[in-house]
C-alpha cells in the first residue's frame, strides 16, 4: 500500500514536472529549375486538428477523415491565414498540393508557379499562437542552395530573409 502510494506521488510529480512543447516547422524553398516556391508545414496533428474544430466548431479526425475533402478544405483556409509569404514585396498565392500524417506530425504543401527568381522572402508566421502562448515556429528558406533559419517565438510572427 506504501508502495504504491509513494509510486502514484512519483508519477504525479513527473507530470508536473513535464511540460509538453509547441513547435511548427515551415521550409520555404525556391526551385529555380521549376521556376516555383514550394512550401511545407509541418504541426502536431493533434494541435492543428484542436484549433480546426476550435474555429470551426464541428468535430474532426485528421487521422481517418470521413471527409477528405473537407479536411483539406479546413487545412488550406487556416495555413493560408496563418503563413504569408512575399518574394520580392510580391504577395504569393500558393497552391494547396495536400497533407499527409507521419507519426505525431501533420505536413501540409503548398506551391506557387511562376517566380524565376527571388532576392528577399518575407514571412507572416502565427501558425497555433491563438493555442499556445507558448508556441515556436521554426523556418526554413532555401533560395539558389542557400539556407538561412530562425524561429520564431509566440507573439513574434514576421520575419525576412534577404538572399543575392
Amino acid at each position: 500500500m506504501f508502495e504504491s502510494a509513494m509510486l502514484l506521488l512519483f508519477v504525479k510529480s513527473l507530470l508536473l514536472m513535464f511540460h509538453p512543447f509547441y513547435v511548427s516547422v515551415t521550409e520555404v524553398n525556391h526551385n529555380a529549375k521549376t521556376q516555383s516556391v514550394e512550401i511545407s508545414c509541418r504541426m502536431f496533428y493533434d494541435d492543428l486538428e484542436h484549433v480546426l474544430e476550435k474555429q470551426n466548431k464541428v468535430k474532426l479526425d485528421i487521422v481517418r477523415p470521413p471527409n477528405k475533402q473537407l479536411m483539406n478544405q479546413l487545412i488550406s483556409q487556416y495555413v493560408r491565414k496563418h503563413l504569408i509569404i512575399k518574394a520580392d514585396g510580391k504577395l504569393l498565392e500558393p497552391d494547396y498540393m495536400g497533407y499527409e500524417i507521419q507519426e505525431d506530425g501533420a505536413w501540409s504543401y503548398f506551391e506557387v508557379k511562376g517566380v524565376s527568381r527571388v532576392q528577399k522572402i518575407e514571412v507572416f508566421d502565427d501558425l497555433l499562437y491563438s493555442e499556445h502562448p507558448e508556441q515556436i515556429n521554426m523556418l526554413h528558406v532555401t533560395v539558389n542552395g542557400e539556407r538561412k533559419s530562425t524561429k520564431l517565438d509566440n507573439p513574434k510572427a514576421n520575419v525576412a530573409f534577404n538572399f543575392r
